[in-house]
């Protein structure tokens, strides 16, 4: 089971498991994020990538507000330097809790389906800044999710699958271009247009920009 959110990571994370031999269900939850373009490019990755099962699943945490990404009345913060770093703070674009929910439905449909193990595309850039992207964070919900589940409880837990959690953004989208992910059709944008165009110049932005010069050997 993957959480494909129409990004660059979680499409990454899919096209390995598969090249990797493994049965690939995804999960996209539709959280009431600003913009659907992220939806439909979840939904053109996994026709691509050919997943078994997509399902994209709504839970409105935009009722909660408290973040850039699901409240419009809060500005995705954006430098005019396309390449400036990101600062290491927990931003605005933070959605409370968010990983926490999606990975307990992911292993909801999971177990539903007989699943052997829940993937999800964190990664070392965004340690500093999202509480719920840290290795610490993930080694908790996988034994969370070990006492919390049928199939833990009777010996067969959940494998917990980050192999993004130690590679730089540079390093996925070589990982990305080798597995013949559509990176094109990715959109890893806090505020892209309604046709899924990147802004250029958010925190995400910034951080493929980054690694698009850090491959090119301009960085």
């Amino acid at each position: 089971m993957v959480l494909l959110s129409g990004g660059l990571d979680s499409a990454t994370v899919a096209a390995e498991l598969i090249q990797d031999g493994w049965r690939v269900h995804a999960l996209t939850v539709d959280y009431g994020q600003r913009h659907a373009a992220e939806i439909a490019a979840a939904r053109e990755i996994a026709a691509a990538l050919g997943v078994e099962e997509h399902l994209v699943l709504p839970v409105d945490l935009a009722a909660f507000g408290g973040s850039a990404l699901t409240d419009a009345s809060i500005a995705v913060p954006k430098s005019r330097d396309p390449l400036a770093p990101v600062e290491a703070s927990i931003p605005v674009t933070y959605v409370p809790a968010r990983n926490l929910v999606l990975l307990a439905l992911a292993c909801s449909f999971a177990e539903a389906r007989g699943a052997e193990a829940v993937a999800i595309g964190v990664n070392a850039l965004d340690y500093s800044g999202y509480p719920d992207c840290r290795p610490e964070f993930v080694r908790a919900f996988a034994e969370a999710a070990r006492l919390g589940t049928r199939c833990g409880v009777e010996g067969a837990p959940l494998r917990l699958l980050t192999p993004l959690q130690e590679l730089s953004k540079a390093q996925i989208l070589a990982r990305a271009r080798a597995l013949g992910v559509p990176v094109a059709r990715t959109v890893s944008c806090y505020d892209p247009s309604a046709a899924g165009t990147a802004c250029g110049r958010c925190d995400a932005c910034r951080l493929r920009a980054r690694a698009e010069r850090e491959l090119l050997g301009e960085a």
